[in-house]
């Protein structure tokens, strides 16, 4: 038995059920691709599930994707994070429905011209709806790849062969996720562990998920208007990775804080960063220059969960 079968025959019995696995022939198997792969960007399987249930109930087609106005998708997207997914594929629905007739293109640089689909997206599609030889190089299958082989994971593509190309796009993906783990992989349920390098070798592959990341700690303040329960918010802020969120005042912590009253402090993560926050307010009659006032049960507009965090903490004071 090759290789391809092996991993092949371990995902027909072992493959988790997930909704957006649905018939190749489904006419809805090109929406549920597109959809989850963009939702699935940098974001755990588990995560997804809910959130893809309730979008794909709430909008069950490309076409009504791309009728419905980005403030809807936003919140159906709201908690998700990384909310110029939504974006993109809001905008690329649009573009499959006028230029391809709803159609996903069969081809790479059609492909990769859509907003939000690079190389991995681009090809985990080709395979998962076209069945076309190709193999995304996500963290699992380049950690499986690399630890079977102890070469380039790009090197090793071609030492796959089978006519189920899809199923072993998918197959790759979910071995590195249920058994060639990161951390403590599950060798001994293997069935491949007597061709794989890592284990017979006890070679030992650097991944991503080894890195440490710093706790980083950010001074966020407040101006709050105490009668109408209002907090003041801008984008307008120095911060690279939250420089899109609607926030307060933030900076990084300094050891002086003057005329500020101290809320609480808190933990976040956001991304692969894990923040210590401590929280400021006053209250204030004027707005500051560059901010707007916004409720605290603000619904009208679309505010991020990391802020939400924020409000919850401030709404204590009320």
């Amino acid at each position: 038995m090759n290789l391809s079968k092996k991993i092949l025959s371990w995902y027909d019995n072992n493959k988790r059920t997930l909704p957006w696995r649905i018939s190749k022939n489904s006419k809805k198997n090109q929406y549920y691709r597109i959809l989850s792969e963009f939702m699935l960007q940098q974001t755990q399987v588990k995560t997804v599930i809910p959130y893809f249930n309730n979008f794909v109930k709430k909008i069950p087609n490309l076409k009504a994707l791309s009728k419905s106005s980005e403030t809807k998708i936003l919140k159906l997207w709201e908690g998700l994070g990384y909310y110029s997914r939504a974006k993109n594929l809001h905008k690329t629905s649009k573009i499959l429905i006028k230029k391809y007739k709803g159609q996903i293109p069969d081809d790479f640089i059609k492909l990769k011209e859509l907003p939000g689909i690079g190389d991995y997206t681009a090809n985990i599609l080709l395979a998962l709806i076209y069945n076309q030889p190709r193999i995304a190089l996500d963290g699992n299958v380049k950690r499986v790849l690399s630890r079977i082989f102890n070469i380039d994971p790009a090197k090793a593509l071609n030492l796959f062969k089978t006519k189920r190309n899809s199923d072993l796009a998918e197959a790759l993906m979910e071995f590195g996720a249920l058994i060639c783990k990161p951390q403590e992989p599950i060798c001994e349920e293997c069935k491949i562990k007597n061709v794989c390098s890592y284990y017979t070798q006890g070679i030992k592959i650097k991944s991503k998920s080894n890195i440490k990341f710093h706790l980083k700690s950010y001074d966020i303040f407040c101006y709050l208007k105490k009668n109408t329960r209002q907090i003041a918010l801008t984008k307008n802020n120095n911060l690279g990775f939250l420089k899109k969120f609607n926030l307060p005042k933030v900076k990084e912590t300094s050891k002086k804080i003057k005329n500020w009253k101290f809320l609480c402090n808190y933990k976040n993560s956001i991304s692969n960063k894990k923040l210590n926050i401590n929280l400021y307010y006053k209250f204030s009659s004027k707005i500051p220059s560059k901010y707007n006032w916004y409720y605290l049960n603000e619904n009208s507009e679309f505010i991020p969960s990391f802020t939400k965090k924020i409000f919850k903490q401030v709404s204590n004071l009320y």
